[in-house]
């Protein structure tokens, strides 16, 4: 019995890594707490991920999201559901978090935003997921759906967590900074201590603005934009470590991107890092008075250039986000810097 929780600790501490999501401008308020409110608007949104489908070892992941500005208070309130599931072990977390995000003007160019995020997660385990030797036939080889291991399947912990973030932007660049975890919380399901990982991570880009288009006729036209934006990811958790490299084009009412996802200066047993190759397509579509009801859709794939290969079925992954204005139309508007990040 112990041999087999000993096992079980092992091999679940292998997922202590954080999820990911390649359209991680489609999900602001799990990349960094400081976009809590960046929208300037109310803004709700659903992403989902679907990661190595053609292999047992698979993760789904879903995280769903809400947040507002407050322009009286230059400040943006949030809070976001995230849940990984491991299919090989059933291993589950969740977590659910509140944001709160300030937004300060530096200068007439140059804003700051920090951001923090207080959650609660809870990690648990379906050990029915697992077979053991007693259940395989040494003969046969076929499975016996019986085990003589006695296990407590309602295996759970729960845990508070917190998180902090930071973004500086201009009206055409910007840089962010977050660390989550950062009371390393014990998520131990076996009874020894196991403390997630603090994660770093840091994010940037700058975007060029071509020659703008336009749609509709007379005083109905509106500008659509065109832009060029260049962008990175890097994380850094425990003995893990990932960055995305990549470039956006926007020619509204479509935004495409591609991605490179891996770190080759670094060799992770004795193997170059190259993790995947990504390609995403977003579509904006725009109405409401003055165009300022959005919706995002965006699809992405990851193909796998990994040791694991393309055999894996790499990664799908969905977003939906919508935003609307909030605001007092009656008041006079603030002048204040929009993120230029892209949102997919």
């Amino acid at each position: 019995m112990s041999v087999v929780v000993t096992v079980i600790v092992s091999t679940v501490s292998l997922y202590a890594q954080d999820p990911q999501f390649s359209q991680f401008y489609a999900a602001p308020l799990y990349l960094n707490p400081a976009f809590a409110g960046s929208s300037q608007q109310g803004r709700i949104g659903l992403n989902y991920r679907n990661q190595w489908p053609s292999i047992d070892a698979n993760f789904t992941t879903v995280s769903a999201f809400a947040d507002f500005y407050l322009e009286d208070y230059n400040s943006g309130i949030g809070a976001i559901f995230t849940r990984d599931y491991a299919t090989v072990l059933g291993l589950q977390n969740t977590s659910i978090g509140l944001q709160y995000a300030y937004q300060l003007r530096l200068t007439d160019k140059l804003s700051f935003r920090p951001g923090v995020q207080v959650a609660l997660s809870n990690r648990s385990i379906n050990y029915d997921r697992l077979i053991f030797g007693d259940q395989i036939d040494p003969l046969t080889g076929i499975i016996n759906p019986v085990s003589g291991e006695v296990l407590d399947n309602g295996q759970s912990v729960f845990y508070p967590d917190l998180s902090f973030g930071g973004l500086l932007f201009s009206s055409n660049a910007w840089l962010g900074v977050a660390a989550s975890h950062l009371t390393r919380p014990d998520q131990s399901l076996a009874g020894s201590e196991d403390r997630l990982p603090t994660k770093f991570s840091a994010h940037a880009g700058w975007k060029f603005f071509l020659q703008s288009g336009t749609m509709g006729q007379g005083y109905e036209t509106k500008s659509q934009e065109r832009s060029l934006a260049p962008a990175f990811q890097y994380r850094h958790q425990g003995q893990f470590d990932q960055m995305d490299v990549g470039l956006y084009l926007t020619l509204e009412p479509f935004v495409m991107g591609t991605w490179y996802r891996g770190v080759p200066f670094k060799k992770v047993n004795d193997f170059t890092n190259n993790e995947s190759l990504v390609l995403s397509l977003g579509f904006v579509k725009k109405s409401g008075k003055n165009l300022n009801d959005i919706l995002n859709i965006g699809y992405s794939y990851d193909y796998t250039i990994s040791q694991l290969g393309a055999g894996s079925g790499g990664a799908h992954e969905f977003s939906l986000v919508y935003s609307w204005p909030i605001r007092n139309p009656r008041k006079p508007t603030k002048d204040k810097l929009i993120i230029p990040c892209p949102t997919f």
